[in-house]
C-alpha cells in the first residue's frame, strides 16, 4: 500500500479498492571462490538469465519463464546500512518521504477526484509497521498485521519509541523507492534491474530455488533471516532474530552477496508489470514510466519492483526468499522490512 492509501485506509474516508500485488555445495564454494570485489562490491559476470519460478511454490507472475541477457556489473556486498544512509542524510541533508510534511493540496491531485480531506491531525508524517496480531488470521488481509504509525520512519523503523542506536550495521529501513534512488546516486550507483537482481542471487547457479541451492529453507543449518512459526501470530526467532538482522548475518552466496534472501526486501530499478519483464536485454529496462498495463493507474497505484524477501516472509504466506519470487510496492511506501543495495556498471 502506497502512503496515500495508508492514510485513506486508516482514517476510514477510503474511496476506492485496490488488489493486492501478490498476485551443489562444491560448485557454490568455486563461485565464492572466484568472486571479484572492489570496494565493498563484487563484481556479476556477465551471462545468459533463466528468469522465473522454479519449483512448485511459483506465483503466476513468475511465469513464462524466459531467458534474459546480463552484462556483467558490480553489487554491493550487502544491503544499504543505517550507517551508510546516515552518512547520507548528514552530507545532504535528505529528507525522506516518511519524514516530509503531508501538503493536502499536493496529495489531493493524487487522489480521485472527490476524496475528502482528512483532519489536519492525521495529515502528518508516519509510515507503516507490522504489528503482530492476538491470533491466528486469514492471510488475504495484510491490513490486519499493518499499523499506521506517526513518526514512523528509517531513524525510527517502528514508531517514535524506537531508534536505530547502536544498529548502525543493521540494514536501513522504511525508505521509499525515491530514498533508495537518491542513496544510490550519491553513491555514484544506481539500483539493479530485475534481471540483474535475480542473476546476482542465482550465485552462479542454474535453475536453483535459493542463494544457496535447492534445500528448503525449513531444513539443515539456517541460511537467512525469515518468519518462523505461524505468521502474523507467533516468531519462534529459530534464527536469532525477531525483527531486521545486522548485514552478513548468514552466509554469502556462490557471488559473495550476503543476504539476497530474506532480511529485508530491496527495491529494483524497474516497474513492476505483473505480466512479466519480457525483454531479452536486463539492460532495456523499464525505468521511464509504469509497465504496460499500468498506465491509467492513479500515481499511488503504480508500482517498482522489490526482491528477496524479508523477516516476515514464510512459506506459509510469500516465500519471498526464493530466486525468482517478485513483488511490486508502490514508490511512496516505505515499510519497517524494505530496503536496498546499489549496483554499478562494470
Amino acid at each position: 500500500m502506497s502512503f496515500i492509501n495508508k492514510i485513506a485506509f486508516f482514517i476510514l474516508i477510503c474511496l476506492i479498492h485496490i488488489s493486492c500485488s501478490q498476485n551443489s555445495n562444491s560448485d557454490r564454494s568455486n563461485h565464492q571462490k572466484n568472486a571479484k570485489t572492489e570496494e565493498g562490491m563484487s563484481l556479476i559476470p556477465s551471462g545468459v538469465l533463466s528468469m522465473g519460478g522454479d519449483n512448485e511454490q511459483a506465483a503466476s507472475n513468475e511465469f513464462p519463464k524466459h531467458e534474459v541477457y546480463v552484462e556483467s556489473f558490480y553489487m554491493d556486498l550487502h544491503e544499504v546500512t543505517n550507517k551508510g544512509f546516515s552518512t547520507f542524510v548528514n552530507e545532504t541533508n535528505y529528507k525522506t518521504v516518511a519524514e516530509r510534511d503531508v501538503i493536502w493540496e499536493e496529495l489531493a491531485k493524487q487522489l480521485p477526484p472527490g476524496t475528502p480531506k482528512p483532519p489536519d491531525s492525521l495529515l502528518v508524517p508516519g509510515a507503516l509497521v507490522f504489528t503482530p496480531t492476538e491470533s491466528l488470521v486469514n492471510l488475504n488481509n495484510p491490513q490486519q498485521w499493518w499499523t499506521w504509525t506517526t513518526g514512523a520512519n528509517w531513524r525510527h523503523p517502528s514508531g517514535p519509541k524506537n531508534d536505530i542506536i547502536n544498529k548502525g550495521s543493521h540494514p536501513v529501513v522504511q525508505i521509499a523507492w525515491d530514498d533508495a534512488n537518491a542513496y544510490c546516486k550519491w553513491a555514484g550507483k544506481r539500483l539493479p534491474t530485475e534481471a540483474e537482481w535475480e542473476w546476482a542471487a542465482r550465485g552462479g547457479e542454474k535453475d536453483m530455488i535459493y542463494p544457496w541451492g535447492n534445500e528448503s529453507i525449513n531444513t539443515g543449518q539456517t541460511r537467512a533471516n525469515f518468519y518462523q512459526g505461524l505468521f502474523p501470530y507467533k516468531n519462534t526467532k529459530k534464527d536469532g532474530f525477531e525483527g531486521a538482522a545486522p548485514v552478513m548475518s548468514f552466509d554469502p552466496n556462490g557471488y559473495g552477496l550476503y543476504d539476497m534472501s530474506g532480511n529485508v526486501w530491496e527495491w529494483c530499478s524497474d516497474w513492476y508489470d505483473v505480466t512479466f519483464y519480457k525483454t531479452k536485454d536486463a539492460k532495456k529496462k523499464n525505468t521511464t514510466g509504469p509497465a504496460k498495463g499500468y498506465n491509467n493507474l492513479m500515481p499511488f497505484q503504480q508500482e517498482k519492483v522489490i526482491r528477496g524477501g524479508s523477516f516476515l516472509c514464510s512459506d506459509e504466506y510469500c516465500s519471498g526468499y526464493r530466486n525468482a519470487r517478485r513483488m511490486g510496492s508502490t514508490v511512496d511506501t516505505g515499510l519497517n522490512h524494505t530496503g536496498c543495495r546499489c549496483v554499478k556498471d562494470n
